[in-house]
C-alpha cells in the first residue's frame, strides 16, 4: 500500500490538481491550451533533446529492452484493431483509431515521473531508449495505416501516401526534439564542447516539463467526459493497462531482460494512453468519443494497474 501512495499518488495529484481547478473554473481553456502548447511543443521537447543528447546509445540500444515493450505494443494495437473490426463492427478508420488508442502509451507524462520515483532517476535511461523510438516509430505507423485505410480506392499512389505519413511524423515537436538531442549527442562524440550555460538554460526548460505537463494534462482531461461506446472503451483500457504490459513482461523474462531493464520496459507499458491518442483520433475524425473517453477512463484506472505491476516487478 505505501508504494500506492508515496510512488504513483503524487503523480496524479498534480494531474488530479489540473483537473480540479479546470473543473470550478479557476484555469480556463485558453489557460490549459497556452500551457499544454507550452509543454508539448517546447518544454517536453527540450527536455526529450537533453535527455537524448546524455544518453548512452551504445549500452541502452539493445533488442533485450526494445524487442519486449514494441511487441507488447503491437499485440495491443492488433487486438484492438480486430476487437473493433470484427466483434464492435466499426467503420475500417474507427478500427485503426482504436487501435492507436491501445497502442500509444503515455511514456512521457506518466512513464517517466512514476519510474523515477519508483527507482530513481538513474533507472531512467531504459525509459529514455523506449521513448527515443516511440513518436516516430508509432507515429509513422499509425498515419501509414490510416492514410492506407483513408486512400483506399481513391486511387493515390502508394508514395503519395508514404509522403503524407512522412511528412506528418517530422512535424511533430516531440520527433523534432528526439532528432535534435540524438544529433548533438552524436556531435558531442565526434568532439563538440558545448558552454555550460547552454546546458544551464537547457536544463530550466526541461524541469518545467513534466510538472507543467501533468497539470496541463489534468485540465485537458476534464473535457473528455466518458459517454456512451462502453464496449470500445472498456477494451482499450483492457489492452493498455494489462495486455500490452504483461507481453512485455512475459518478453522481457524470455529476452533474459536485466532488473533495471525489466522495470523500465514493463512499467512503461503498464502506462495509460497518452492525449496523443485523442489527438490522432480528432484528425482523422474517427472514434474521437471512444479515444478522449479512454484516455481519462485508463488514466484513472492506471492508479491501481500501475500499483500491481510495480509490486509484481523485481
Amino acid at each position: 500500500m505505501s508504494v500506492l501512495f508515496t510512488i504513483i499518488l503524487p503523480v496524479f495529484l498534480v494531474v488530479g490538481f489540473g483537473y480540479g481547478v479546470a473543473w470550478r473554473g479557476w484555469f480556463g481553456t485558453s489557460a490549459v491550451d497556452g500551457l499544454m502548447n507550452f509543454a508539448q511543443n517546447f518544454a517536453v521537447p527540450t527536455l526529450l533533446f537533453a535527455s537524448m543528447a546524455r544518453l548512452d546509445l551504445d549500452s541502452e540500444f539493445r533488442a533485450q529492452l526494445l524487442i519486449p515493450f514494441y511487441a507488447g505494443s503491437f499485440a495491443s494495437y492488433a487486438a484492438g484493431w480486430a476487437g473493433a473490426r470484427f466483434l464492435l463492427r466499426r467503420p475500417p478508420m474507427d478500427c485503426v483509431a482504436i487501435g492507436f488508442v491501445c497502442l500509444f502509451s503515455n511514456t512521457l507524462l506518466l512513464g517517466v515521473p512514476i519510474t523515477e520515483r519508483a527507482y530513481g532517476t538513474a533507472a531512467l535511461d531504459g525509459n529514455w531508449a523506449i521513448i527515443a523510438l516511440h513518436s516516430p516509430m508509432l507515429y509513422t505507423f499509425g498515419i501509414t495505416v490510416m492514410e492506407f485505410t483513408r486512400a483506399k480506392g481513391t486511387g493515390l499512389s502508394i508514395g503519395r501516401v508514404a509522403l503524407r505519413a512522412l511528412t506528418g511524423v517530422l512535424r511533430t515537436s516531440l520527433v523534432i526534439g528526439i532528432i535534435a538531442g540524438l544529433s548533438m549527442n552524436l556531435l558531442m562524440q565526434a568532439g563538440l564542447v558545448m558552454p555550460q550555460g547552454f546546458w544551464d538554460a537547457v536544463d530550466m526548460i526541461a524541469r518545467a516539463a513534466l510538472p507543467a505537463a501533468l497539470f496541463g494534462l489534468g485540465g485537458v482531461l476534464y473535457r473528455y467526459r466518458p459517454e456512451g461506446d462502453i464496449a470500445a472503451i472498456g477494451m482499450c483500457c483492457a489492452c493498455a493497462l494489462i495486455l500490452h504490459p504483461a507481453v512485455t513482461f512475459g518478453m522481457g523474462r524470455l529476452f533474459d531482460l536485466d532488473v533495471a531493464g525489466m522495470r523500465s520496459a514493463t512499467l512503461t507499458a503498464a502506462m495509460a494512453p497518452g492525449v496523443n491518442a485523442y489527438l490522432f483520433a480528432n484528425i482523422y475524425g474517427a472514434a474521437r468519443r471512444v479515444a478522449a473517453s479512454s484516455v481519462l477512463m485508463a488514466t484513472a484506472l492506471s492508479t491501481l494497474t500501475v500499483w500491481m505491476w510495480l509490486n509484481l516487478l523485481p
